[in-house]
């Protein structure tokens, strides 16, 4: 292994840097049991308490293995009270409740040259409707068929007129594969991840023969149908009052003059998430995303975003609390006195927001509005004194620190994005964090990690249709499955149609 300084690949000094945490660990480890192993052998009594602290020092280790500072979670306080429970916790494994699952119901009844009775020799007969029921979980694996349309023909007596019952919906004129089908390959893809090339080794396995290409050309086809309702959806998020806004990066291995790291932009809403992949993360593409938007964006702090506020009284930027509270975890090596203050009341902004309940995606407006105004109250009432905190502590703390150090960037991070950052105290629609449009592209990340991004252009604008439908449909509380074939449907027999997840029963 090559000297740590020798390295200048930053992924590869990553890989050293885990391979000697995980080293450190794992000698901590093993020195702990040498110690008392030891003591014994020096004929020394190990008494309870040295035992204990040797322990204490195996947890540490693995607490560090599990939370170590590149990690957002943070022991709480142990003052802190656990919030009580209505029901005690149900222990062992018990059966879980499956609502959602048809139920089979499947007869067992004693064949006749077994219903003797073995005490008297006599008939057994049936009690009636008494029975001993028990449940067991099954699987219908997938299959593939070949279905067959014999579309009849009528004519007149005259010979004057021949007329052919209609058939299905063809997904493609002429084509071979359903509709049905196409989805399938969709959303197994775009959904559960599985790259075309798995899906056919899958399929072959089932009897099915066929290639990558095949199974694109379907899903290519379905994304045109669907081209429609993708732009109206991208059209509408835009007429939310607060969005969020965020972007990944996602690899392109097309021909030599597209290939690279491409960008996959992400605006969405409390119901929605659109996306458009692009091959640029400058503020022309954010003005692809949000050129038309009127409303308030809560971003991260990427600079391109403040071209909107500079644009216009239109649009106003909040900031996100977790990255704020991310870059004061980061700064914990050198200042961790202050990075546990400026932690804890940030935390104290996440207990609040926690009062406030979650709103199903079918609420009423008066349910919303009640829900806003217990969350302005709240607001004021709690997070405005922590904020007035915070900012005093970041100017008495400020030249106190190297500027150049990570504790001095997050207190300038935090200072310079101020505005944006307490804009949720004035307006009860403004989340506390991004992290909305974080979840809504770790579906995104996901894929990219099981089949590596798009092989063309034509490869992104579908990717970026799909994973629209899907997780807006999902957001808006509709099955994506249903949403999608009862969208591509409507668009088949209907071309102008642009059914939303609303519309959907």
């Amino acid at each position: 292994m090559p000297k740590l300084e020798q390295i200048q690949d930053r992924d590869t000094l990553q890989q050293a840097a885990l391979l000697l945490e995980r080293t450190v660990i794992r000698l901590q480890k093993e020195n702990a049991t040498l110690r008392a192993q030891i003591a014994r052998l020096q004929g020394q009594i190990v008494d309870p308490q040295m035992e204990l602290d040797l322990l204490r020092e195996q947890l540490e280790a693995m607490k560090h293995e599990l939370y170590g500072p590149s990690s957002e979670k943070r022991p709480r306080p142990k003052e802190e009270p656990q919030p009580a429970q209505d029901e005690p916790p149900r222990r062992g494994h018990g059966p879980r409740p499956q609502p959602h699952l048809p139920i089979v119901v499947v007869p067992h009844t004693l064949p006749e040259e077994d219903r003797e009775c073995t005490v008297c020799g006599g008939h057994l007969d049936e009690m009636g409707s008494q029975c001993e029921e028990s449940e067991e979980i099954s699987v219908v694996e997938a299959s593939y068929k070949v279905v067959k349309h014999r579309r009849q023909k009528y004519r007149c007596n005259c010979n004057g007129n021949v007329v052919t019952a209609p058939g299905p919906a063809k997904l493609i004129p002429g084509g071979r594969y359903s509709v049905e089908f196409a989805l399938h390959v969709a959303e197994a893809k775009y959904l559960d991840h599985q790259p075309l090339e798995r899906q056919v080794r899958m399929m072959g396995r089932r009897g099915l023969d066929i290639d990558s290409q095949t199974l694109w050309d379907q899903i290519d086809a379905l994304a045109r149908h669907l081209a429609p309702t993708y732009e109206a959806l991208c059209r509408k998020v835009l007429s939310a009052e607060v969005v969020l806004a965020d972007e990944t990066r996602w690899q392109l291995m097309g021909s030599k003059g597209e290939a690279g790291r491409w960008w996959t932009w992400c605006v969405a809403s409390e119901e929605m998430a659109t996306y458009r992949i692009l091959s640029h993360r400058s503020a022309a593409a954010a003005q692809r995303m949000l050129a038309s938007y009127r409303g308030v964006i809560m971003t991260d702090g990427y600079e391109v975003y403040r071209t909107f506020e500079r644009a216009g009284p239109g649009v106003r930027l909040a900031h996100c609390w977790a990255h704020v509270r991310r870059k004061f975890i980061e700064g914990e090596d050198g200042y961790p006195e202050l990075s546990r203050v400026a932690v804890e009341q940030i935390g104290k902004l996440f207990e609040v927001e926690r009062k406030v309940p979650k709103l199903d995606p079918g609420a009423t407006e008066p349910e919303r509005e009640r829900q806003r105004e217990l969350c302005r109250r709240l607001r004021e009432e709690e997070s405005k004194p922590v904020t007035d905190e915070l900012l005093r502590w970041a100017l008495e703390h400020r030249n106190g620190v190297l500027p150049k150090s990570k504790m001095g960037k997050a207190i300038e991070y935090m200072l310079k994005l101020w505005n944006g950052l307490t804009l949720f105290l004035e307006d009860p629609r403004v989340p506390l964090t991004n992290n909305g449009a974080e979840r809504a592209l770790r579906g995104v990340v996901v894929g990219r990690k099981n089949h590596y991004g798009s092989r063309s252009k034509r490869g992104t604008e579908v990717a970026a249709l799909f994973y629209t439908l899907f997780e807006t449909a999902k957001l808006s509380g509709v099955d994506p499955r249903n949403y999608v074939l009862e969208a591509a449907r409507r668009a088949i027999a209907a071309p102008a149609a642009v059914p939303l997840p609303a519309d959907i029963t």
